[in-house]
């Protein structure tokens, strides 16, 4: 008599490997407001302000406010240009 657990119908999957072509994301670091505010040449507190007021996109993290070095760089050459 052949054992019940001797057939299993679950065929086995392999986990898939994704494609060779796809690129990894590495996030980009954040800055603290007085890393960005050195590259604004400004006071860290004014830098959280214009933060608060959504002049300069920042992301509050807790007590602390923490910015992206590319937004700031963006910023700085839209002020250049207007």
């Amino acid at each position: 008599m052949p054992s019940e657990f001797a057939h299993d119908d679950h065929p086995t999957t392999t986990p898939k490997k994704p494609p060779s072509s796809a690129t990894v994301f590495i996030p980009e670091r954040l800055l603290d407001s007085d890393e960005a505010a050195s590259i604004m040449k400004c006071h860290p507190k004014t830098l959280q302000k214009l933060a608060r007021k959504g002049v300069v996109r920042g992301v509050h993290v807790g007590k602390l406010w923490r910015f992206r070095a590319s937004v700031i760089e963006e910023w700085i050459q839209r002020q250049l240009a207007g």
